[in-house]
């Protein structure tokens, strides 16, 4: 999860999806247009994996939260966020503001 941490100067255009492998649990879906700058700045979702995994750890339960890029994502931005959006929709990824209310704003 520290890959933005890396001094990198490829970014792309890519949807994102925040995973634990060990509870096959897909956490969160993300778009953007930038794949190696959107996480060096705040995003909410690097709260939620942090206290994510600081409760698992506390109730002694494996975890294995990694990120995946899918790099044939379309360029023009309405139509990766469409994209996102049916997945979000989809998977009903509990990190994503789009399903708060089915699961609860994760640590709030």
């Amino acid at each position: 999860m520290a890959f933005y941490r890396m001094p990198d100067s490829f970014g792309q255009a890519a949807l994102y999806f925040v995973i634990d492998s060990a509870a096959d649990l897909l956490l969160y879906v993300g778009e953007t247009c930038q794949s190696n700058k959107r996480w060096k700045n705040a995003h909410d979702c690097k709260d939620y994996v942090a206290s994510y995994q600081d409760m698992n750890h506390r109730y002694d339960i494996k975890t294995a939260v990694n990120i995946g890029f899918w790099w044939d994502a379309p360029t023009q931005r309405k139509a990766r966020l469409a994209l996102e959006q049916a997945m979000i929709q989809e998977w009903r990824s509990p990190f994503n503001k789009e399903m708060w209310n089915l699961w609860g704003q994760p640590f709030k």
